[in-house]
């Protein structure tokens, strides 16, 4: 049985084709500026070089038929007839309460993404649109719907309530949902593996960093609290998101800046975390080469960052009454040695021991703590695709 999984942005998606029989990837792509000038499709296929087809796309229909017709040509295809793909998988951000498990897509489902569009008017749309064109091209084809919110529907009330009237909560839903969440899942089971431990008997704590990043807190397989909150602009700074702030900051900079709703959105959005404190990149690697060089301002911009996930750890150790493994995952989690030295630094009275030697590896599933630490430290590198794809596969089962 193979997968094709999709996972769309406003001008972009990315795709992989998994053969669940063995759980091999078989092609991974990513289609760049839809309905923008200069659009093109980059393929991967283990043994061969990169190909790159450079053609106009003016929406997501064009867009998944070259990535169809790429799967299926002769030279660069991996596979001979669309009926040889049993399923698609789609991120969608947002499921709201109503789901905290995947889905086969119907109209009912569909109306809801619509609904839960309110709630992520920048993701749920794209995701939306990415369906849609599934669906026309491959009619007969079903489809699965795996939510990034869905593992964190397990948070209790106290964790996900926020100090607001209680009917703002069941009104309009506002309430923490939490994001990330396949990524969460995948390596908290990889965790386990690894470690060799029932799942159901572990506690940890799960950070994937990166231009986004989340921390979560897992006890026994599920998901009892993490960063993220009602949008991704909660919790931790992030590349260009500012995290937890005084929320009385935003009409303090309408009222003394003059700023619209709109101009302080896109200030917490886009303008802040470490860009913003450090002015010199939203990359994280940018940052780092401009701290080495003296750059102090982007030499606190890592300060903070690493301060910020250190403090969500210790929240959710005591969240949790205590930890087993915190793990590290997502691109600057798995290939940031500096960032996770920064981060453990200062935890012994934890328990919670480093090995730098181990540490000096990047990409590489591996634990990284020293033979005596009573935590361990994992990096694992997340894969987010194969998770929705065994999503699938276990629905269509």
């Amino acid at each position: 049985m193979k997968v094709l999984v999709i996972n769309c942005g406003s001008s972009s998606l990315k795709y992989q084709l998994i053969n669940m029989e063995n759980e091999s990837s078989l092609a991974t792509g990513l289609v760049e500026r839809i309905a923008i000038e200069g659009s093109k499709l980059t393929q991967k296929v283990d043994g061969r070089e990169k190909y790159v087809l450079t053609v106009p796309m003016k929406n997501h229909k064009e867009a998944i038929s070259h990535v169809i017709n790429t799967l299926l040509d002769d030279v660069q295809g991996v596979i001979k007839s669309s009926d040889e793909i049993s399923a698609v998988g789609h991120r969608v951000v947002h499921g709201g309460e109503k789901y905290s498990a995947s889905v086969i897509i119907t109209d009912e489902v569909m109306k809801d993404l619509e609904e839960f569009s309110q709630l992520a008017p920048l993701h749920n749309p794209p995701n939306i649109i990415g369906i849609n064109a599934c669906k026309e091209l491959m009619p007969n084809t079903p489809m699965v719907a795996v939510f990034d919110t869905a593992f964190h529907q397990t948070m209790p009330e106290k964790a996900f309530l926020y100090g607001l009237p209680y009917e703002l909560y069941k009104e309009n839903h506002i309430r923490k949902y939490g994001f990330h969440g396949t990524s969460h899942k995948y390596v908290s089971q990889r965790a386990a593996e690894i470690l060799g431990e029932d799942i159901k008997g572990l506690k940890l704590v799960t950070c994937h960093l990166g231009n986004g990043s989340s921390v979560a807190a897992v006890n026994g397989g599920i998901s009892v609290d993490t960063s993220m909150g009602f949008t991704p602009l909660e919790g931790l700074l992030m590349g260009t998101r500012c995290g937890d702030i005084d929320p009385a900051i935003i009409p303090y900079l309408m009222d003394m800046k003059g700023y619209s709703y709109e101009e302080v959105n896109n200030i917490m959005n886009k303008k802040s975390g470490v860009l913003g404190l450090s002015g010199v990149s939203s990359d994280f690697r940018d940052i780092e080469d401009a701290a080495a060089q003296g750059n102090d301002r982007a030499k606190l911009a890592l300060d903070v960052f690493h301060y910020r996930v250190k403090k969500y750890i210790g929240y959710f150790m005591a969240a949790m009454n205590g930890v087993d493994a915190i793990v590290f995952t997502a691109g600057l989690g798995e290939n940031g040695a500096e960032t996770r030295e920064e981060i453990i630094s200062d935890m012994e009275w934890f328990g919670i021991k480093l090995d730098k030697e181990k540490n000096k590896v990047r990409g590489q599933e591996r634990i990284i703590s020293t033979d005596d630490s009573k935590v361990k430290i994992i990096i694992i590198p997340t894969n987010e695709e194969l998770m929705i794809a065994r999503d699938t596969l276990t629905l269509l089962k």
